[in-house]
């Protein structure tokens, strides 16, 4: 009975002995007088088998020693908090703190900014319509009368069927240069920048989503002349002042005449590499004079006025620009690939 009693009076005298300056070293003495396997749990595992008559005297002693144990093991944890916390209260909080991965801009965001840049430097503004449009802006008013072949060139996603006017995608911006026309009188010179939608299989070179800027110009006496300068201009500021510019007779349904434009390769300046194909130039455009049908569809008098219109693909551009050989990168969002660009951005 008298091992009991010492044993509790040397715990009692290690308890108020403890220091700890830190939360583990706390935690150790906790569990090593407190724990499962404590010095003091294992005492009243054998206080259980005293007799009755002993337990009252040693049942108090106990209980007192386990109090003054909790109690200073609380205190050491009080003691250790606070000074962790005066410790990290002296950082310095005007050191730079961790910095934070920049973003970049996409580079079809970068390929639309350059390319509105530059038109507006030579006069244009920016006009913007409906991604939903009607049958009408997108077709009818484009010369694109019910049951013409030229729609067959068009892959169109429908919203809504059964009536004369039917909502859909639009499948080129066109739709926004009809709209500028029925709300503004001669000199136009706007550009459409968007996003439009085609029915088609995506691969490396094609997709159901791009973008496209399309460009119209409409005064007194403006001719062909006005737009090969036009795009010559565009070509040299986007891809280098020795540029040079092709036009190939094409058809569309809303200019006449129509042409495709192709630039000189900018990677083999010409002498054909893999790129170009062995060529040395790169379609970039189509283009083209506004049919008089287009231009009397929107109340402008076409006696009276002239113009020009043309539209490019702004991932093509992109590609040509940064010799990107597979469209299906400007969509998927790797980071990687998106990194490349984060130099590219005009101030």
């Amino acid at each position: 009975m008298s091992s009991m009693k010492e044993q509790i009076e040397s715990l009692l005298s290690e308890v108020s002995a403890l220091k700890a300056s830190t939360e583990k070293e706390v935690e150790e003495a906790r569990v090593k007088y407190l724990g499962k396997k404590g010095e003091i749990t294992k005492l009243f595992e054998e206080f259980r088998t005293y007799p009755s008559e002993l337990k009252k005297e040693f049942g108090q002693r106990l209980n007192s020693l386990k109090k003054e144990a909790m109690s200073k093991i609380e205190e050491l944890r009080e003691s250790a908090s606070a000074l962790t916390a005066t410790q990290q209260s002296k950082d310095d909080v005007s050191m730079p703190g961790d910095p934070l991965p920049l973003g970049s801009r996409h580079p079809v965001s970068i390929a639309r900014q350059q390319i509105i840049n530059i038109f507006r430097k030579f006069g244009y503004d920016v006009a913007e319509g409906p991604e939903v449009e009607d049958d009408y802006h997108v077709f009818e008013a484009l010369n694109f009368p019910p049951n013409h072949p030229a729609r067959d060139m068009q892959d169109t996603f429908f919203v809504s069927v059964g009536h004369p006017n039917p909502l859909l995608l639009r499948t080129h911006t066109s739709s926004v240069q009809v709209r500028t026309m029925e709300k503004m009188q001669p000199p136009i010179r706007v550009i459409c920048p968007g996003r439009v939608f085609r029915n088609e299989a995506i691969s490396a070179r094609a997709h159901c989503i791009f973008h496209q800027v399309e460009g119209l110009y409409i005064d007194e006496n403006v001719s062909f002349a006005d737009l090969k300068q036009a795009i010559l201009l565009f070509a040299r500021e986007m891809f280098g002042p020795d540029t040079q510019i092709r036009m190939r007779p094409s058809y569309f349904p809303f200019t006449e005449p129509s042409a495709e434009v192709d630039v000189s390769c900018n990677i083999c300046h010409g002498k054909g590499c893999n790129i170009c194909k062995g060529t040395g130039w790169l379609e970039i455009l189509g283009c083209g004079m506004v049919d008089p049908n287009v231009l009397e569809a929107s109340g402008i008098d076409s006696k009276k006025y002239s113009g020009f219109a043309f539209g490019m693909g702004i991932e093509r551009i992109a590609m040509l620009k940064w010799q990107v050989n597979d469209l299906r990168h400007y969509f998927e969002n790797d980071v990687r690939f998106l990194r490349e660009f984060g130099t590219c951005v005009e101030v």
